[in-house]
């Protein structure tokens, strides 16, 4: 088996996904990084149910598994397999490195969660500057606001002041 120092932090990056709103990596990418077949990775999840509840990992369906196969090249032998692939949740790849409890399974979780770690931290910069992006198209729609009132001022100076015509003659009251 390769040794887990030549696994690098883009490589743990490109196996997550976010699916239902959650940022996960799938069985058949988790068990490779943690040099095990998925056969073995879902036994031992299964054999350690209590330690994975829902938020740690669930199984796709259907049309989420056709959603991955078409996104992930290495994926495509996944097409072929009757079942339906586990996607593990941050929590749920660091509790499956537990189970496994191999050295590699140790030495790579600490990549997993840096990827995770990084990806939070990406999310939360671009939420940060999308917020700054609406604050701005604020200001730029209340600066043209502004404007087009200085325009619209500065073009009645510039019309003549109409005088009042004022009658020829005497006024009778």
């Amino acid at each position: 088996m390769p040794s887990s120092k030549l696994i690098t932090l883009p490589q743990v990056e490109k196996t997550i996904f976010l699916m239902r709103g959650e940022k996960i990596i799938l069985d058949t990418h988790l068990a490779k990084l943690y040099g095990v077949t998925t056969r073995v990775l879902n036994q031992a999840v299964k054999r350690n149910k209590r330690r994975f509840p829902d938020d740690f990992h669930f199984q796709l369906t259907k049309s989420e598994k056709e959603e991955v196969i078409t996104i992930c090249d290495d994926l495509k032998t996944l097409r072929f397999y009757r079942g339906l692939p586990y996607a593990f949740t941050e929590h749920g790849a660091i509790m499956a490195a537990s189970i496994l409890n191999s050295d590699r399974a140790i030495d790579v979780s600490v990549y997993v969660v840096r990827a995770f770690v990084k990806l939070r931290e990406t999310l939360s910069a671009h939420r940060q500057i999308a917020k700054k992006l609406n604050l701005l198209e604020n200001k730029i729609v209340n600066h043209d606001f502004q404007i087009k009132a200085i325009f619209d001022a500065i073009k009645q100076l510039m019309e003549p002041p109409q005088k009042k015509k004022s009658l020829i003659g005497f006024e009778r009251k």
